[in-house]
Order: structure tokens, then C-alpha cells, then sequence
């Protein structure tokens, strides 16, 4: 698989997904699908709606049926998870259809991907897939963060699969293009959000591909928790903070690290920059590590996670200083 296919592969999943989603705002059928309306959790302040999922569904999963045969069942999966959440974009549905959805898909994932590993580590690794999907749509609430995370991440598993599983990096190019197509109309000032029906078949196609990867030798298990390192380390901080407090986790909050950020006074454009930077360097720290000695690339693993965890320390620092010097309780 040559460089100039790969990036042949990402322009026309990107010239699809924008000629798609272009073709719901003209026509206004984006506002008749689903439709965000701002309320007190939000970090916007008009209704956008919220449908990037028809774009980038159908430009990387067409692509990945065509191309890349091995990887059938996961597109499958991951349609089988944006009809899902369609349907409770339009009439809703309790969390635990959601949650049953996600599970059986995930396991039905893991069973098509495993190499030889036992029922223990399968189990885990459906836990694990349980939460990628979760938490890809909890940091879908701030203009180009979702989408600049799906570019950046699913290239990185393009590069790193080129030469080890050519049918890999094309999926995931596919879907890094995608992405792309949906970010034009997604950076701020957004036109349109990504929605349920995109964020959470993204978060399933990170975690079922990373985990296809490790199975099949195209990278270690440590790497798609650093391609993906900037959502997961916010996502489960965050999750761990309201564990703590006994908070019910499933409710919509304004607790995330990017969302403290803008309520801090940061703009939609500076919160997505700063984590673009965060994604770049983990990409590249991944990539680098992919080179080095197995004790090496933990140790990079463990370094750049610390490093994270210092920004989310300042950031949390600067909330506690936030919310005294505004006469509000404080909370971590």
C-alpha cells in the first residue's frame, strides 16, 4: 500500500462525507433528522443539527466494504451502532437498550478479532471497547474536537498499518478522511455537530480497529491508548472525578477538561488547537515508540500520560481559583 493511495483513499472519503453533509444543510433535511437545542449544559448557543454521522458513516464505511474486505464485520458493527443511536437522536431510548447495543456489538467484535487470547483478556477488552464508544461521544461537545481527534487519530493507525496490514490503513484512512470532510463544517463556527450517530460509531471503530491491530500484529496492545490518548485520558479522569463524588455518570455534565477550559474563557478555536497539539504529539510519541524496545515504549507510554495528567492538574488548579474567586463551591 503506497502513500499516494492511502492519501487517494482519505481525499475521496473526504469529498463524500462534505458533499453529503453539504447536501442535508441545502436542502434542510439536517434540521428535520436531529437537532441540538442549547440548554444549560451546553457550550453553544443555537440550535445545529446534529447528523456529521450521515456524512461520515457512509463515506468511510462504503469505502471500508470496497476495500477492505477484512474489516466488513467491524463496518458492520459500526452501523449496526449509528442506526442504533439514530434512533435515540430521534425519539430517544433508555440507557439500557443503549448500553445492551454497545455491548453485544463489542463482543461480537471482540469474537471476530481475537487471535488465540483467553476468555479473561477478551473480557476486558470488551469492557474496554464499551468505554471507547462512550467516551468519543461524552467529548463530542465542542466545535472541531471530535472531528480533529478522528483525523488525527485514525491517521496515525494508517501510518503505523501501511506496511504490516495494507487493509487496516485503509479502513482507517477512510475514516480519517472522513473526518476531514466533516471538520470543514465542524470548526467553529460549526454548521453541524457530529451527533450520537457519528460520535458513538467512531468511538466503537477506534477501539474494535486498535484491538484488530494488536490481534493481528499491526502494533502492541499499548498503542491505540496513545493515539487516542488526549479523549481517553479526559474521558476516564473526568469519569473517575464524578465516580468519586457519587455523581450518576450517565447524566450530561460540563465537567471535561476541554469544557473547563471554555468556561474558563478559552474560545472554541484555542480549546481545539490545544488539543490538536496534544493529538499531533501523541501521534508522533506512538509512532517514534513503535521503533523502540518493548520496556522503551512503555516507559514513552507512561511518560506522555504524565504529561497529561500535569495539564489536567493546572487545569484543575485554575477551576478551583475559578469558582472561589466567584463565590461557587469548589469541586475537582
Amino acid at each position: 500500500m503506497t502513500i499516494s493511495s492511502l492519501l487517494f483513499i482519505g481525499f475521496m472519503a473526504a469529498c463524500i462525507c462534505f458533499v453529503v453533509l453539504c447536501i442535508l444543510l441545502r436542502t434542510g433535511w439536517a434540521f428535520d433528522l436531529a437537532l441540538d437545542i442549547p440548554n444549560h449544559r451546553s457550550l453553544h448557543v443555537k440550535p445545529v443539527p446534529r447528523v456529521g454521522g450521515w456524512g461520515v458513516l457512509p463515506a468511510a464505511l462504503v469505502i471500508i466494504a470496497i476495500e477492505a474486505p477484512l474489516m466488513r464485520w467491524i463496518a458492520l458493527g459500526a452501523l449496526v451502532l449509528g442506526a442504533v443511536s439514530q434512533i435515540d437522536d430521534r425519539r430517544g431510548l433508555s440507557a439500557k437498550t443503549r448500553f445492551a447495543a454497545h455491548l453485544i456489538v463489542a463482543a461480537c467484535a471482540v469474537m471476530f478479532s481475537a487471535n488465540g487470547i483467553g476468555w479473561w483478556l477478551a473480557a476486558l477488552a470488551v469492557v474496554a471497547l464499551v468505554w471507547l464508544i462512550n467516551l468519543y461521544n461524552f467529548m463530542d461537545g465542542s466545535n472541531g474536537l471530535a472531528g480533529g481527534m478522528t483525523v488525527f487519530g485514525f491517521a496515525t493507525y494508517a501510518i503505523a498499518a501501511m506496511s504490516s496490514a495494507p487493509q487496516l490503513a485503509v479502513a482507517s484512512v477512510a475514516i480519517a478522511g472522513a473526518g476531514v470532510g466533516f471538520l470543514v463544517l465542524n470548526f467553529h463556527p460549526a454548521r453541524i455537530f457530529l451527533g450520537d450517530a457519528g460520535s458513538i460509531p467512531l468511538g466503537f471503530l477506534a477501539g474494535a480497529l486498535g484491538f484488530w491491530g494488536w490481534q493481528h500484529d499491526a502494533w502492541p496492545l499499548w498503542f491505540p491508548a496513545l493515539a487516542f490518548a488526549p479523549f481517553i485520558a479526559d474521558a476516564t479522569a473526568t469519569l473517575l472525578r464524578r465516580v468519586a463524588r457519587g455523581e450518576k455518570i450517565w447524566e450530561a455534565h460540563r465537567q471535561h477538561y476541554y469544557q473547563r477550559l471554555v468556561q474558563l474563557g478559552a474560545t472554541h478555536v484555542s480549546v481545539a488547537l490545544l488539543y490538536y497539539g496534544l493529538m499531533l504529539c501523541g501521534s508522533l510519541v506512538a509512532l517514534l515508540a513503535l521503533r523502540m524496545p518493548t520496556l522503551v515504549q512503555w516507559l514513552m507510554v507512561a511518560g506522555w500520560y504524565l504529561l497529561l495528567a500535569g495539564a489536567g492538574i493546572r487545569i484543575d488548579s485554575r477551576w478551583r481559583a475559578y469558582e472561589r474567586a466567584h463565590g461557587a463551591p469548589s469541586s475537582n
